[in-house]
């Protein structure tokens, strides 16, 4: 089989496309014949060097197929079955290798490849609207980046649960497409601040260094800052009485990891993002998809923004 791998951390070009022996499931595992690969900006941070790998090592966490082959002790999974997973290393490539106990069942009514552009957004979209910050009807939200893949999402989320969404972009046709995901009011991230300060009780940020201190000025006594990602570089140290002079702010840095650790969550919020998408009440954005061996064009693509919405790569 083909997979991409990486033998050193840095940019696009260290994505290798090499053969690979065919994988065996050990116990507790299954091998997925992979229908499509998702493409996110942690796939960036892991070659880059921003999260430490041990090298070599393949890449890539997020993917849907059909199980191909079940290893000793497997009994809630069969061969045949469609699955999609996340947070699993090694998903960029025409056989994975995943635990059981990761993989979630795909309806019929969902096709695989929506399935595998849901999964880590989707996820992510659901525990912040969901657990982070549970969004109520009359809601004040701000989306960063409301044309990505992570924040049409959001906008839906936060739309279907009765909020008011405000979100930024940075250009005309991005602004068509916030407008298209649900958003009320679209901004440009020069003139977000100024717009809405002290009106925001819940702030959705994966930009980081680039809109993080106007969102905290946005925010509404005790309001929450919801840091989820970095698109734009980290966010450098914050003494902590800046919260307490904005107003008595929340701060929070979460990740997908620890809302999904248990499985009744992580099928909690699969069942919930399938039920919507069957139902037509979230649409998934699949912008470009990719044969598996331009992964390095897709991390060009992702990181220079000139994509709306998901990238796929198919194997």
């Amino acid at each position: 089989m083909h997979a991409i791998v990486i033998s050193a951390q840095g940019g696009p070009e260290v994505l290798e496309y090499v053969e690979r022996p065919d994988p065996v499931p050990g116990e507790g595992e299954v091998v997925v014949d992979v229908a499509a690969s998702g493409v996110n900006f942690i796939d960036i941070y892991h070659r880059s060097g921003a999260y430490p790998l041990e090298l070599p090592t393949p890449i890539g966490s997020e993917g849907a197929g059909t199980v191909s082959a079940v290893g000793p002790g497997v009994r809630d999974v069969a061969v045949g079955d469609a699955v999609a997973w996340v947070n699993v290393m090694g998903s960029y490539a025409e056989k994975a290798v995943v635990p059981a106990g990761r993989v979630v069942p795909v309806p019929d009514s969902v096709p695989t490849d929506v399935a595998a552009a849901a999964m880590l957004q989707g996820m992510t979209a659901h525990y912040l609207t969901h657990s982070t910050h549970e969004v109520r009807e009359g809601d004040q939200v701000l989306v960063h980046a409301g044309a990505g893949g992570m924040g049409q999402l959001l906008i839906q989320l936060a739309k279907l649960k009765g909020a008011k969404v405000y979100t930024t972009v940075s250009t005309s046709e991005k602004e068509k497409v916030a407008r298209e995901a649900g958003a009320d009011e679209v901004l440009r991230y020069d003139d977000f601040t100024e717009a809405l300060r002290g009106k925001i009780d819940v702030v959705y940020d994966g930009v980081g260094k680039a809109t993080f201190d106007g969102g905290l000025e946005v925010l509404r006594p005790r309001g929450l800052m919801a840091l989820y990602g970095a698109a734009s570089g980290p966010v450098p140290p914050l003494d902590p009485q800046t919260l307490n002079k904005q107003g008595s702010l929340f701060l929070t840095r979460p990740t997908l990891v620890h809302h999904v650790a248990a499985r009744e969550e992580l099928l909690w919020r699969a069942s919930d993002l399938f039920g919507w998408i069957t139902a037509g009440q979230l649409a998934i954005n699949i912008s470009r998809r990719y044969p598996l061996a331009e992964a390095r064009q897709a991390h060009e693509d992702l990181a220079a923004r000139r994509t709306t919405g998901k990238l796929l790569l198919l194997p």
